[in-house]
């Protein structure tokens, strides 16, 4: 008989999923935010691009840090500190008065988001063995889902009939419950005296990021000859070059670079920067072209990829199974050149818009294509590294995704050419397609199948959601 989850066990999947649900939700939501905010705040653009990257560099920098600590201080306390300060950064977003006010608040967020994730996943692998395991993760993965499913849809809404405001509120209540059931859990923070935290990692890191990423979102306003461009561009690749050096040295690195010894790690990862660079580029362009440029609501503009979503999550667990059978490297290099097919099917989208004829097909392709992809990457990292180490790899290959999506987002004004209109909307078409194929032509020509029989014993691996 299978052996089924007792009271407790279902409630520390509770908090997992309520815990990650908010950082998923608020992620899916702020594209179709992004032009009221816009209208309401100015900015333009660089205040869009902001409006991301600011919680995108915090995020991408600090998950990595985010284990160590949980390792270090007890999971259910840093979910509660990341609980408590999401909230906070929720509602400084609602009655920010200003972009700088915003941004800051979007970076706290952020921060606080990057201890949520591996946090609660952490207390499920933590408290259960085994199926049971499998089965909370298996659960895990699927509720979270459908945060990115609902998060677009709902923000739409709020933005269309309340504010967009409001829509940063969605976070409060889920908070709140998840808060509570903390209390109730029987389960006790177990912590690791010898455990040590590279907290000056994570800062050259989070500054080295920082600082690039600025020179990149503001070039197009000072130029590269302003001193405010290039001494920040130059400290934040010494800062981030330091971060390089530091991992290599320190006992304890946050970044351990042996893994990328692993073919299919380092060659996975090359992959992850260019598919999930083109997946951050394609979900704000289309988010916010299709209220700016084309006309519609935020709630239809959240409606408009959820053909994609939905084909994800159809396809990526049959996809994750034949991989297994067959290897990797397949699905790899075909997922991404049909999501770059998809892609330049927006090229159709013209002055005379229409859904129905120019968006759809696009998205029913990228969906394919994304439902072929996801799994077998996630499974191919994960699965070049001995299980003992499967979180860090995990991690690893989060912050590289994130990373690659705020970079993309700081260079979006050279890729569409300094405004979102229809050239510009074309041109960012393009360049997902490229993006897509180069993941697909290096997941060809580096990732190597295991040897037959290899897969044999599995372990349960979660989806990095796009």
């Amino acid at each position: 008989m299978a052996e089924t989850m007792n009271r407790q066990q279902r409630l520390v999947v509770a908090v997992a999923v309520l815990a990650s649900f908010v950082a998923f939700l608020d992620g899916s939501i702020v594209n179709v935010a992004l032009p009221a905010i816009g209208r309401d705040l100015g900015g333009g653009l660089t205040t869009q691009q902001w409006t991301v990257d600011a919680y995108l560099i915090t995020l991408g920098a600090l998950i990595l840090l985010a284990g160590s600590v949980s390792d270090a201080y007890g999971r259910i306390l840093v979910l509660r500190i990341g609980l408590i300060g999401f909230a906070v950064a929720s509602i400084a977003i609602a009655v920010a008065p200003d972009p700088v006010l915003l941004i800051v608040a979007r970076a706290a967020q952020g921060a606080a988001g990057a201890f949520l994730v591996p946090s609660s996943l952490a207390l499920i692998t933590s408290t259960m063995r085994g199926p049971l395991q499998a089965q909370a993760i298996g659960v895990w993965t699927a509720l979270t889902t459908a945060a990115t499913i609902a998060g677009p849809v709902v923000g739409g809404l709020f933005v269309d009939y309340l504010s967009w405001r409001l829509a940063f509120l969605i976070n409060v209540v889920p908070i709140a419950l998840t808060l509570w059931l903390l209390t109730r859990l029987q389960t006790r923070d177990v912590r690791r005296p010898d455990a040590s935290i590279d907290w000056l990692g994570a800062i050259l890191c989070t500054l080295g990021l920082g600082g690039a990423v600025f020179a990149l979102i503001e070039q197009p306003n000072l130029g590269w000859s302003s001193p405010a461009i290039w001494l920040p561009l130059v400290v934040g690749i010494a800062l981030f070059a330091g971060f390089l050096w530091r991992q290599r040295t320190v006992k304890n690195p946050i970044l351990p670079l042996e893994l990328f010894r692993v073919r299919n790690f380092w060659t996975g990862n090359l992959a992850t920067v260019f598919i999930y660079g083109a997946l951050s580029l394609n979900g704000f362009v289309v988010g916010v072209y299709l209220q700016q440029g084309a006309g519609l609501t935020a709630t239809l503009a959240g409606l408009a990829s959820m053909p994609t979503t939905l084909l994800l999550i159809v396809l990526s667990s049959r996809a994750g199974v034949l991989a297994g059978r067959w290897g990797p490297r397949l699905f790899m290099t075909v997922g991404p050149l049909v999501m770059a097919a998809g892609a330049l099917l927006l090229l159709t989208v013209a002055v005379e818009f229409d859904y129905w004829w120019q968006v759809l097909p696009s998205m029913l392709v990228f969906g394919l294509g994304l439902g072929i992809t996801v799994a077998p990457l996630t499974a191919a990292i994960l699965g070049s590294i001995e299980p003992a180490r499967s979180g860090i790899a995990s991690a690893v290959n989060n912050a590289v995704s994130r990373v690659a999506g705020l970079i993309v987002i700081a260079m979006l004004a050279a890729i569409v050419g300094g405004s979102l209109d229809l050239d510009g909307f074309h041109r960012a078409a393009i360049a997902t397609a490229a993006l897509l194929a180069a993941g697909g032509i290096a997941s060809f020509f580096g990732i190597r199948n295991p040897p037959l029989g290899a897969g044999e014993e599995t372990t349960a691996v979660t989806v990095d959601e796009p």
